[in-house]
């Protein structure tokens, strides 16, 4: 990993609409405020501190930029009519979790993470594991049915007080 950035990952839902926003912030307080943009009407639904990053290989110094990643979501299996928890157990009994690489909501205004960029995340990531006797496998956002009611669990932070890592 290089080019590590913290910050808040910020989820907001319009209650007219119930469209999601999520975005990315650097302030040191994320917003609390419920404000109104257009017909949207936006109040906070989370807020955590999380990180983005980009991957360079050690071998060639080639830098994946992974600017349209927001985070990784581990797929709880809450529909059953969804493509990514038809993949989850399809795969359970080899021992893989499927994580959902989402982008910035609302996806139609956002460019998302292409596929290529996803399997060089997968393959980093599992190559870093500890574990042998299970994976990670990695699908775009677009395979969720309904971002809207997903219970997926997403990696952050929560308990992270500052926006500078720990000196180890």
């Amino acid at each position: 990993m290089t080019d590590t950035v913290y910050g808040f990952l910020v989820t907001e839902k319009c209650f007219h609409c119930e469209m999601i926003s999520t975005e990315f912030s650097l302030d040191p307080k994320p917003p609390l405020e419920e404000y109104r943009e257009g017909e949207h009407f936006w109040n906070l639904m989370e807020s955590a501190q999380t990180i983005r990053y980009n991957l360079k290989c050690r071998s060639c110094g080639r830098v994946v930029e992974l600017k349209e990643l927001l985070g990784l979501m581990l797929c709880t299996g809450c529909d059953p009519a969804c493509q990514v928890d038809v993949l989850r157990k399809r795969l359970e009994p080899q021992r893989a979790w499927v994580y959902v690489a989402f982008g910035f909501l609302p996806e139609k205004k956002h460019p998302q993470l292409p596929d290529e960029k996803i399997a060089l995340l997968e393959e980093y990531i599992n190559q870093r594991r500890k574990s042998k006797t299970s994976s990670i496998r990695i699908v775009p956002g677009r395979l969720v049915s309904r971002i809207q009611n997903c219970y997926g669990e997403v990696i952050k932070d929560t308990d992270m007080l500052s926006l500078t890592p720990p000196n180890i």
